[in-house]
């Protein structure tokens, strides 16, 4: 292969790099999806300004080294996705106004807005199975893949496919928000109940940390409590234990001993700092640093087993892009590095 890691990028492939879907280890599905977005908008962009800040991105990691040689790449956008994301976001916004003016009666708006969130719901189904079958389609060619949202509901197919190939998953989830709200706005598939879903709907998941969470509803800590599955690693404790001298590598190893040797990382941007991605959906002061989300990747990649991931939530700005590609290569780096050889 005739390619020159320190030459100026090609754009027309993510990172400049020499690779299709076709031969690539990574493949990543792009999702640009944002029909339940409860704050602020923007995220269908985060594929795509991911994308373009790769082309920036020098390829000799200084933590995954040169793990781009097996290969990392992006499918298209589909266009039958972004029909009905905007198909979804009219019916969407309509259903969150009306939650919001809280004016709930027996009339005919209601019987409206009924119909319209009958029609987010199932077309939040449609993406479900859309992302399930590209998800198994890879693990089936013998790829790692990785979801690019959109909104954090996007990556419950990919979630389902690898937990029916790998049962006894374990999940890393790093979030502001632990995502276990039941149908939040009346949204099955809300971004806010991610994590609900899959532990009620999936079988075979084994264990799930949550990391980075400083933003929750006492529901939620009343279901995570009840689930001896979910282990919670929030905002106020980690800062608490650094401040009384607990190194942040030994938090991180805590925190990866109660997951099993295989696991997916559910990754929303907000989880970090939002210095890092001000354009996100959610953002909540506080959160993990660069610094400490790359130790924590590095550690899970050095100890476990990665199949796949996901990375949402992340703005349409530059300097959210910028970022996000950052952080998309370095668990792409790390996954394929977990496997020592092995394949998926």
């Amino acid at each position: 292969m005739s390619f020159d890691p320190d030459a100026p990028a090609n754009p027309d492939h993510l990172y400049g790099l020499p690779f299709t879907p076709e031969n690539a280890r990574v493949v990543l599905i792009p999702v640009p999806w944002q029909a339940t977005t409860s704050y602020r908008r923007g995220t269908r962009g985060g594929p795509r300004a991911i994308f373009e800040a790769s082309l920036q991105v020098d390829l000799h990691d200084l933590e995954v080294g040169d793990a781009w040689r097996e290969g990392f790449a992006m499918l298209p956008e589909d266009d039958v996705v972004r029909a009905w994301d905007h198909d979804a976001e009219g019916d969407a916004l309509a259903v969150i106004a009306a939650a919001e003016g809280d004016d709930a009666g027996d009339g005919p708006a209601d019987i409206v807005i009924e119909l319209a969130l009958a029609r987010v719901n199932a077309l939040s189904e449609r993406l479900n199975e859309h992302v399930y079958a590209e998800t198994k389609r890879l693990f089936d060619l013998g790829h790692l893949p990785g979801v690019l949202g959109g909104d954090h509901s996007v990556p419950f197919g990919a979630i389902r496919a690898a937990a029916e190939r790998h049962p006894g998953l374990g999940i890393l989830h790093i979030d502001a928000h632990a995502d276990l709200r039941v149908a939040y706005e009346g949204f099955t598939w809300s971004h806010a109940s991610i994590l609900y879903n899959v532990l009620t709907r999936i079988p075979d998941i084994a264990a799930v940390a949550q990391v980075g969470l400083r933003d929750v509803g006492a529901k939620e800590v009343a279901f995570a409590n009840a689930d001896d599955r979910v282990s919670w690693y929030t905002d106020p404790q980690i800062q608490r234990s650094l401040a009384e001298g607990t190194p942040w590598i030994a938090l991180v190893r805590e925190i990866i001993a109660g997951l099993p040797d295989t696991i997916w990382i559910t990754l929303d941007i907000d989880g970090l700092d939002p210095a890092l991605c001000p354009g996100t959906g959610t953002p909540v002061p506080g959160g993990l640093s660069w610094g400490q989300v790359c130790v924590l990747l590095a550690e899970v990649g050095a100890s476990r087993r990665i199949v796949g991931f996901d990375l949402n939530e992340v703005g349409p700005g530059e300097w959210d892009g910028n970022v996000g590609a950052r952080l998309l290569y370095k668990l792409c780096g790390h996954a394929v590095r977990s496997h020592r050889g092995l394949r998926t």
